[in-house]
């Protein structure tokens, strides 16, 4: 496969190897945060986020930076972007705007449904774990003092709103998406299915997220900017993280 904007060939990713892509960091983190969540004394948002940035980032940006090299002769993001086409700041931002909007819709007709459904496998799983790894209990995170507390919403917002979505956008929607060998119509739509499916950590969400990041992730495709999905990503969990802080600070 070639990549239309340069004369370097891109290495094809094969099934096997998209899904050993996916499930290596998510693994990573999430075994880690599963065994560790059992004797942290900090809050489990503020273990996963710390995990998050030592785990899932390294092995994601690490595997573009290996490709780049493969393709392009020395470490970088060029794998994750290739084929990007430019866009006007003003219009990425309100593409994505508009996307976050529709999320919104999701978020209170999809997302309650779902939760509804899925609430006795969740109270059940939870039930069976230490008090933090429910990240929806907010008054758990009101026991620890002041100062961890304001760490916690630091550091959260920082690796939510910047650090992981940016990473995980160049991973999925920049450098799998370009590179996976059978390239459809239909290849957006997956690697949003495998995105979602990802998240070991928050597994009671899944077709709200699809239903939220497969419009964003398609039209990224299609127009060839990464962009326009990393800028619905980050207003998506900016939103979660607003909405945290708001609970945990009052």
């Amino acid at each position: 496969m070639r990549d239309k904007n340069s004369d370097n060939v891109m290495n094809p990713v094969s099934t096997k190897r998209l899904l050993l892509n996916i499930l290596l960091p998510t693994t990573a983190v999430s075994l880690s945060y599963l065994i560790l969540g059992h004797f942290c004394p900090l809050p489990h948002l503020l273990l996963f986020c710390i995990l998050g940035t030592v785990t899932l980032v390294p092995i994601e940006l690490g595997i573009i930076f290996s490709a780049s090299k493969k393709e392009y002769g020395s470490f970088s993001l060029k794998s994750a972007l290739a084929g990007q086409e430019k866009m006007p700041v003003w219009q990425i931002i309100l593409t994505a705007f508009l996307f976050f909007s529709l999320a919104g819709l999701f978020s209170i007709t999809a997302a309650p449904l779902e939760n509804s459904l899925l609430a006795p496998v969740r109270e059940a799983v939870l039930s069976r774990l230490p008090v933090g790894f429910d990240w929806q209990n907010t008054e758990y995170v009101k026991t620890f003092s002041k100062p961890v507390i304001i760490v916690t919403c630091i550091y959260y917002g920082i690796f939510n709103v910047i650090i992981g979505p940016v990473t995980e956008e160049l991973f999925f929607r920049g450098y799998l998406t370009s590179h996976y060998k059978k390239q459809t119509a239909f290849t957006p739509v997956l690697i949003v299915i495998l995105f979602s499916l990802y998240h070991f950590w928050l597994p009671f969400n899944n077709v709200f997220r699809i239903l939220a990041f497969g419009p964003a992730a398609f039209v990224a495709y299609k127009k060839k900017n990464i962009y326009i999905s990393m800028c619905f990503h980050c207003m998506c969990n900016l939103f979660s993280v607003v909405g945290f802080i708001m609970a945990v600070m009052k």
